[in-house]
């Protein structure tokens, strides 16, 4: 899938002094983060991220950005830079540096290290610079000032980016939580002093543009679990993304008031939270954690499990438990689950299935939907508007969203006084220059999905994906013929099997006859070629399926010649 642009072609040569600004994802969706900058001939990417695949594209496991853009000018690139250590944000990375593994990588000390340990499994050895909050440096022509960004991961990172072209600010996620877990404000000093200097184009995450108000602090929820933990019968399970510290880091305090033992559950959820507790992000009291295989030895009451799945992801630890199939764990009616996340657009349906499955055994399942066990990590409409009055950009450009909040943050943007003409909406593969002080759209380039099955990186495509819906929903039916090579007159045949499709074989005796005249009407007139007589039985067997049954399955024919 792409998103194609007619009314635009390719963009101009960049004119000199000027900054081009491209995003080869995350606009237009929720995911696949990755903003290409280019100045004087040199790269800076700004996040390389991953979108995880929706009920249409079966058997995906990841959707990658399109590297193509650059793929000629890798050895161009000065550095990639992270904002923080989300999937959507970094999961991408190793496939960029398979391309070229030198590429530095910069970001804070957990972001790089989450990087390090998804490269380890790839055997990927990166070059790595930690920066702090405050810090500046420089990255060929790119001059890169990093801030600090509440999130829902510790060590979230905005970027000001200088050129001779002007000042780009990119937020990455963030939010105004006042009173954090980790204490660590969004540095709203350096934005307003970034906002006296002048910011040329401030590019802002668009997620919660539409809701209004403030978000709720992440304090606020310790309450919420503790009576979760307080009002459950025996074992709890605590579903949570992989790497979000803070809300493990809750769970864990209320398991210790609780007097209970905590086992993480899931290899990513191991691996994140064994690199936050080795770098000091998560505190782990002694004697709290246990390996899963010993939880048999202990009470039911006295168990937490902390794994992954709150998005419903087929493979996860609690998708396997709602579907009574996964090794270890096995649901019963005195469970208490916890989805302590919000739900990324596209996720419902997968959810809800895991909901009713986990409600199915019994077991009592907490969720946003009816207890506050989960506050957003991204900016409502008045943290947004407050950003964009302390900062007063001249240019405007809403990124992370799809349409609704691009859209909406953009109208945010008007009403602060930002000129319409200088609020740039743009999304995958889009073109934004940075000319004289005015961002504008120049053009657009390819920026499709590029789709991760297994081993496979980009040989599956939207052809293939079709197949597998059509497979998928209308099943598929054969037909195998055996003609003589010289006649074209049928020796064998014609045989047919469906899969699928809704229709038993002996419901297919109606066809074979018009199968048989369409390869006598074939001969008939000397056609012999393999390729129409295929051509001819598809034809003949879609018609009566689709006449018949209303079914338009995939129709496979089979033609051999003897």
């Amino acid at each position: 899938m792409s998103h194609p642009h007619p009314e635009l072609g390719l963009p101009p040569a960049l004119p000199q002094g000027a900054l081009r600004i491209v995003a080869l994802g995350g606009l237009g969706e929720i995911g696949r983060n990755m903003a290409v900058f280019e100045y004087d001939g040199r790269l800076l990417i700004v996040d390389c991220g991953v979108l995880f695949p929706e009920e249409e594209q079966p058997g995906v496991d990841l959707i990658l950005p399109d590297f193509d853009y650059i793929r000629d000018r890798l050895d161009l690139i000065e550095a990639v830079v992270l904002t923080h250590g989300h999937e959507d944000h970094i999961g991408a990375v190793p496939y960029l540096l398979r391309e070229r593994p030198d590429i530095p990588l910069v970001g804070s000390r957990l972001t790089l290290a989450l990087v390090e340990a998804k490269l380890a499994e790839h055997r990927i050895k990166p070059r790595l610079q930690v920066v702090a909050d405050g810090e500046r440096c420089s990255f060929g022509p790119f001059d890169c000032e990093f801030l600090a960004v509440n999130h829902s991961i510790p060590d979230a990172m905005a970027v000001g980016v200088r050129t001779p072209a002007g000042l780009v600010v990119h937020t990455g996620d963030f939010k105004m939580d006042q009173l954090p877990l980790d204490g660590r404000l969004t540095d709203l000093g350096t934005f307003a002093r970034l906002g006296s200097e002048g910011i040329d184009l401030l590019m802002s995450d668009s997620t919660n543009a539409e809701v209004p108000g403030f978000v709720t602090s992440e304090r606020d929820i310790s309450g919420a679990i503790d009576n979760v933990f307080r009002t459950a019968e025996e074992r709890i399970i605590v579903a949570c993304f992989a790497s979000h510290v803070h809300r493990v880091q809750q769970v864990l305090n209320a398991a210790v008031k609780a007097g209970r033992k905590v086992a993480f559950v899931g290899r990513s959820m191991v691996r994140n939270m064994g690199v936050a507790r080795e770098l000091g992000y998560l505190e782990v009291p002694e004697g709290l954690l246990v390996d899963p295989k010993a939880l048999d030895e202990l009470p039911p009451e006295k168990i937490v499990l902390v794994c992954t799945g709150s998005q419903g992801e087929p493979m996860s630890a609690l998708s396997r438990m709602a579907n009574r199939d996964h090794h270890q764990i096995r649901i019963t009616e005195r469970d208490t689950v916890m989805l302590a996340s919000s739900l990324i657009p596209g996720n419902e349906n997968s959810v809800n299935r895991v909901i009713n499955g986990l409600t199915r055994w019994g077991a009592r399942v907490v969720h946003k939907g009816n207890a506050l066990v989960h506050v957003s990590g991204h900016s409502s409409a008045g943290e947004l508007l407050f950003l964009l009055n302390l900062t007063k950009p001249s240019n405007f450009m809403p990124v992370h969203g799809e349409w609704r909040h691009l859209r909406a943050h953009a109208k945010l943007a008007s009403l602060t006084g930002v000129p319409d003409e200088n609020i740039v909406i743009a999304e995958d593969g889009v073109v934004v220059d940075l000319i004289d002080g005015h961002a504008q759209i120049t053009g657009a380039v390819p920026a499709g999905y590029v789709y991760v099955d297994g081993s496979s990186v980009g040989e599956i495509t939207e052809t293939s994906l079709k197949d597998r819906r059509i497979l998928g929903e209308e099943g598929f039916v054969s037909v195998v013929v055996v003609v003589d090579s010289s006649t074209g007159k049928v020796i064998a045949g014609p045989e047919i099997h469906a899969r699928g499709a809704g229709i038993g074989d002996q419901d297919f005796q109606e066809v074979l006859n018009r199968i048989d005249a369409a390869i006598a009407e074939s001969a008939a007139e000397g056609g012999a070629d393999v390729h129409q007589l295929r051509q001819k039985m598809r034809r003949t067997v879609g018609k009566w399926v689709s006449e018949s049954y209303r079914r338009r399955p995939m129709i496979v024919p089979v033609v051999i010649e003897a």
